[in-house]
């Protein structure tokens, strides 16, 4: 099945599209915890991938879970990376939000609560100052309903699932 055959939206966004296919090498990237309610959003975005794609050897799309720190490895030496997950942003639950990478690391990266938060900013510098970062990156994020004890993600999550 191709991209423009997907089912349910599931399309490259086109601010994404020319250059997802003039890389060499693009990441899905599925971040979350799929314990946690919405923040589900990043691996079910990757099983419903997974599930509905055979992709060509130069995509490789991850379920990272909650990796903190230890997303930098999986960034490094990439053309494009698309990162799934919820974003702590105004707005709608549901609602859909890209982020390039100049928009991503606009701000100094704030401090981690907790070993599990995604160092996004933190793995994007670090790769910079390596010179090994992507070329291009764009963060897929959707307002969360909720994010507590629980494996259902909410309605408006859910829905939003095939556009992410």
């Amino acid at each position: 099945m191709t991209r423009d055959q997907a089912p349910l939206g599931l399309r490259p966004r086109n601010e994404a599209r020319s250059w997802v296919r003039g890389s060499d090498s693009v990441t899905v990237v599925g971040l979350g915890n799929v314990l946690m309610g919405d923040d589900g959003l990043g691996p079910t975005v990757v099983r419903t991938l997974e599930a509905g794609f055979d992709f060509p050897p130069r995509v490789t799309v991850l379920d990272l879970g909650t990796p903190g720190l230890d997303l930098t490895p999986y960034l490094a030496g990439r053309d494009a990376v698309i990162i799934v997950d919820t974003v702590n942003a105004t707005g709608q639950p549901g609602e859909l939000r890209t982020f390039r990478r100049d928009e991503l690391l606009a701000h100094a990266p704030g401090p981690r609560v907790s070993p599990h938060d995604p160092g996004l900013k933190e793995a994007l510098l670090t790769l910079e100052f390596a010179q090994d970062a992507p070329r291009e990156v764009l963060l897929v994020g959707v307002v969360p309903a909720r994010v507590d004890r629980g494996t259902e993600l909410s309605t408006p999550v859910a829905t939003s699932i095939g556009p992410a």
